[in-house]
């Protein structure tokens, strides 16, 4: 051929390739005689696939091209003799009637197991549960799924030898007929072997205890995902996953292997930031994940702002779940310096826990044991202190549906500590408290209700440490107030002076905060709340209120929530602003 020719055919080749394409963006099908919204769509779908242009409509193979893809379509629905009429309208769209006729029944349904499974009851079922039965429409994606979800539950129990032996649909059209054929092999059901440790192996007796399989039983994935979540659970490794090595089996037995890396000896954090209560802030952590092969932990912390300093450490030891049943062995040392309480307090205290969770379960238990030794003095005036042994019991209750931003939340903590002054303690005191937190959100509106109550029972009150007795104000409790603004002047023992008269906590306490907030935006939100409550010795003050709005932003690293409050008490009626960094729960 000669060189222009050639060129001039490449040309004309590709003229004709593109003008087709341009066409069919304007091509639109309307289609008749179909019923069900769930074949036409099918039909649509296919219809895409179609490179064809306006003018090509009339040639007799594109005809026939879209009469297959409409029969193609209908097909999994049961329809294998339909026809396809095609007409086009002055306005250039085609109108497609489709006459799908009688649809295939099946007429027969052949299915046996081979293998173990066969006396399975549970895969028996499964299997039994093949959704079409003698005389329905032949529904190939019911078939076709059918194989599917037979095959994943056969992995997913330990079968792992399973494949369909044979599998058939014959389709006699003209008797408008279909007999299908399934026959199973599933092989032996496999059993969960040893653990098999893919790194350091100072974790083997932690990874043990940790199983939710005992060896020898049956294999199911949902036990080997159970034990996956409690290795991710504990805290003690960077990475974890545990599998099963079909192709180590010793005859059934699959051992698991789990491939692991451990954290980092030690682990620093520090934290800088600001709240209303306290101003700047400081914070420092050091955690220890793996103190020895048991599985033992221990974390301290610094906390210092102008009003507040304290040091913390804390000693864990597994008893039985490692996240959820635990010792705690808790040291630390406060310092208070609140200018609106006119208090200075300084405190020792010892503390063990023994927590105990159900796997899975919201409550937790908190036995304790708790030694607290607060010195504390009014002004300039010579110091007390008191010593107090208080056993105690709380049970908490927490749900929410994101660890930072939070739409839905329940929070729920009632605690009873109790001292006796012939066991350890200076005085005899019973303190009981509940406190509780419920978030809502329907649509763009938000609904948080908070309320806390709390009361001491002693003969001699001017004893009880400052630390013990109850304040309300500040972010969490009353806004509108500082933080423990409101207590009752109450009567302070002092060595020298005797009884005195200060602001230095209540034997009671009652507060309910309830806020309002709407989202105006995918990031933020405007509030409104209002709040009230007491600390009181003899339920005669009135109560406190704070009221005003808000506004949230939902930031990456939590919601950071700013308020202007106006309170409301006898004595004081000012405006605070309140600043709030971290989730509410």
């Amino acid at each position: 051929m000669p060189l222009r020719k050639y060129y001039k055919t490449r040309c004309l080749i590709l003229l004709v390739a593109l003008l087709p394409w341009q066409a069919l963006a304007e091509l639109t099908f309307s289609i008749d005689g179909i019923d069900d919204d769930e074949i036409e769509d099918n039909i649509r779908l296919h219809l895409k696939s179609i490179n064809i242009s306006q003018d090509a409509l009339s040639d007799p193979f594109w005809q026939e091209e879209i009469s297959k893809t409409v029969a193609t379509a209908v097909e999994p629905f049961g329809y294998y003799n339909s026809t396809t009429l095609i007409e086009t309208t002055e306005d250039g769209d085609v109108e497609l009637t489709v006459s799908l006729d009688t649809p295939l029944k099946v007429t027969n349904i052949t299915r046996e197991i081979i293998g173990a499974g066969r006396a399975d009851k549970t895969f028996r079922k499964t299997f039994n549960s093949f959704p079409l039965q003698k005389g329905d429409v032949l529904l190939q994606p019911e078939y076709e799924q059918f194989k599917s979800r037979m095959f994943n539950y056969a992995l997913n129990h330990g079968y792992f030898d399973f494949h369909w032996q044979a599998t058939r649909l014959d389709l006699v059209r003209e008797e408008r007929a279909a007999n299908i054929l399934l026959i199973a092999q599933s092989g032996p059901r496999y059993e969960f072997g040893e653990i098999a440790i893919n790194g350091q192996d100072k974790a083997a007796s932690i990874v043990e205890q940790l199983k939710p399989f005992d060896v020898g039983e049956p294999y199911t994935a949902d036990q080997l995902t159970e034990f996956n979540r409690r290795l991710n659970a504990t805290g003690y490794f960077s990475r974890v996953i545990a599998r099963p090595v079909v192709s180590k089996a010793q005859g059934t037995r699959v051992p698991i292997e789990v491939t692991l890396d451990h954290k980092p000896r030690d682990n620093f954090n520090i934290g800088i930031g600001a709240a209303t209560d306290t101003g700047p802030r400081l914070r420092l952590k050091w955690e220890r994940p793996w103190v020895n092969d048991e599985g033992h932990s221990a974390n301290a912390e610094l906390f210092i702002s102008a009003p507040e300093q304290s040091i913390t450490a804390d000693y864990l030891v597994p008893m039985g779940d490692l996240k959820n049943d635990y010792l705690k062995y808790e040291a630390g040392y406060q310092f208070l310096d609140y200018s609106n309480t006119n208090t200075e307090s300084e405190t020792l205290s010892l503390s063990v826990h023994r927590l105990i969770q159900q796997a899975d379960s919201p409550w937790q238990s908190d036995y304790s044991t708790t030694l607290l030794r607060e010195k504390y003095e009014v002004n300039d005036d010579p110091s007390q202190t008191t010593q107090l042994l208080l056993p105690g019991y709380a049970l908490q209750y927490l749900t929410k549906d994101d660890p930072l931003n939070i739409s839905r939340g329940t929070y729920f903590r009632a605690g009873v500590q109790v001292g006796r002054e012939d066991i350890g303690s200076d005085i005899d005191i019973i303190k009981a408290s509940v406190e509780a937190k419920f978030i809502r959100t329907i649509g763009k509106h938000r609904f948080m209700v908070r309320s806390e109550i709390g009361a001491i029972k002693t003969d001699s009150f001017t004893e009880v440490p400052a630390s013990v007795r109850f304040y309300a104000g500040g972010d969490q409790s009353v806004r509108g107030f500082g933080f423990r603004d409101i207590s009752p002047a109450g009567e302070i023992f002092n060595p020298v002076l005797g009884a005195i008269q200060e602001s230095a906590g209540a034997r009671y306490l009652a507060t309910m905060g309830n806020e309002y907030a709407y989202q105006v935006a995918p990031n933020w939100r405007i509030a409104a709340f209002v709040d009230v409550g007491v600390a009181t010795n003899e339920f005669e003050e009135d109560p406190s209120y704070g009221v005003g709005p808000g506004v949230h932003w939902l930031s990456p690293i939590g919601p950071v929530r700013l308020y202007i409050a106006r309170s409301f008490s006898p004595d004081e009626k000012n405006w605070r602003i309140h600043f709030m960094l971290g989730p509410e729960l």
